[in-house]
């Protein structure tokens, strides 16, 4: 009897063992937040692009004159924005008159986050250049702000800074694969943001209207819109143009060519 009780004993330990490791994984109790994470970020950047501005020879670059912010995201709108993992996404937004920001106003960061309240971040580089670049003296040297590294106090403030960016609006459709009845339909991808895309798109032919469908994606999904209406026989392309009331879309219609 005696044994089996040891053995009862254990088993539930092990159990309760296993269910606090799932709720830290999910985020219950951490002190890793979005919080934390938007006043970190900017701060370490900041001082990190002043020093790759000296290595280019911009003048008048400072971590003051830089005026970052950013908005933090984990796994999209189904997950909480709590708790450590490789799966953070910030919108980093500041003033460089020298690398002016792109429409939707910001470069993506991808955060693997600690435990310890320590990350590594990846920038767009787009906007902050690739893993080497070439200083004033002609030599080839690290990047600072290519991939860095940051730590936050884990008992540092963690009110809501109030930072919020739209979403980006991507398609990812390259190449149009329509069905029997000539039907098309078009992916997109919503991004990293605060409202998801929302609005509408009209897909035409020629001059031939193939339909208006809902745009509505949450942030970090893909949709596919299909629409309605064949299309016409001899017709060699598709425009799709975005309507976009929430979250930032492409600025342009985007034509793709049917399959020969």
């Amino acid at each position: 009897m005696r044994r089996f009780i040891i053995s009862l004993v254990a088993a539930v330990a092990v159990v309760l063992a296993i269910g606090g490791a799932v709720v830290a994984g999910s985020g219950g109790g951490s002190t890793v937040t979005r919080a934390r994470l938007e006043r970190s970020l900017p701060t370490e950047f900041a001082n990190l692009y002043a020093a790759q501005a000296t290595m280019l020879g911009h003048r008048g670059v400072t971590p003051a004159s830089l005026h970052p912010t950013a908005m933090c995201d984990k796994g999209g709108a189904v997950e909480p924005d709590v708790g450590p993992g490789s799966n953070w996404n910030c919108l980093v937004s500041w003033t460089d008159p020298d690398n002016p920001m792109p429409p939707e106003g910001y470069g993506k960061f991808e955060l693997d986050v600690h435990t310890n309240g320590c990350w590594t971040a990846g920038g767009p580089s787009k906007l902050v250049g690739f893993a080497t670049l070439t200083d004033t003296s002609g030599r080839e040297v690290p990047n600072p702000v290519a991939e860095f590294d940051g730590c936050f106090d884990p008992n540092g403030d963690n009110s809501p800074t109030g930072v919020e960016f739209p979403s980006l609006l991507n398609v990812t459709t390259t190449a149009l694969r329509p069905d029997a009845q000539r039907r098309v339909a078009v992916q997109a991808t919503c991004g990293t943001g605060s409202t998801g895309c929302h609005g509408s798109v009209t897909a035409t032919a020629g001059d031939t209207e193939l339909g208006t469908v809902p745009l509505e994606v949450e942030e970090e999904q893909t949709a596919t819109l299909a629409f309605p209406t064949p299309v016409p026989a001899g017709a060699s392309e598709v425009t799709f143009t975005f309507h976009v009331t929430q979250g930032v879309g492409p600025s342009k219609p985007v034509t793709l060519e049917m399959p020969a």
